[in-house]
């Protein structure tokens, strides 16, 4: 009879540790919630730090894209990563003789796939401590953990730091970033 009720409160333990794991919540993004039944675009256009984002997604044509089935991982910058772009640099991004650019830029801030932080810490565990993943521009950024957290690096050689990890939508996952990667 021991067994039994050793083996019924194992069992309701693992269900009440799956209750708690379904009833999880994304991590608040610019002061709003953010829902994992919903997309990309649905939730970042909620957050008041990716106002510049969802602009330049909107100028470059890319909402259906990010709204579709991906899945799609996306290194988010928040409004302050843009801010610490040359002046002017935004404004003229956004103009409409410069959408292959703009397009260029924010493909490069999406991976193909769902990759959450840890599949990124475990690449790079299993690489020498860099991960690479070619983006949907078609060229790689490199991660690796450092001062304390996940470090992304272009090709420029220009390091962000993942500042909000595993964000997850719908059509993938959003990590918040606080640099503009540049291809």
């Amino acid at each position: 009879m021991s067994i039994f009720i050793r083996s019924t409160v194992a069992v309701a333990a693992l269900i009440a540790a799956g209750s708690v794991s379904a009833q999880m919540k994304d991590p608040m993004v610019g002061g709003a919630a953010m829902y994992p039944t919903k997309n990309i675009v649905e939730n970042a256009v909620n957050s008041k730090d990716h106002t510049t984002l969802v602009a330049a997604v909107k100028a470059a044509d890319l909402v259906d894209t990010l709204s579709g089935p991906g899945p799609f991982t996306v290194f988010a910058p928040t409004n302050a990563a843009f801010a610490k772009l040359p002046a002017g640099t935004v404004d003229t991004l956004v103009k409409p003789e410069n959408k292959a650019t703009l397009t260029g830029i924010l493909t490069y801030h999406v991976v193909p796939g769902k990759l959450t932080a840890k599949d990124i810490l475990a690449n790079a565990k299993a690489h020498g401590g860099t991960a690479t993943y070619t983006t949907v521009q078609g060229e790689p950024l490199m991660f690796k953990k450092a001062m304390g957290g996940l470090m992304i690096m272009d090709g420029k050689g220009d390091m962000g730091k993942i500042t909000i990890a595993n964000v997850y939508q719908s059509n993938g996952v959003i990590h918040v970033i606080d640099t503009v990667m540049m291809p």
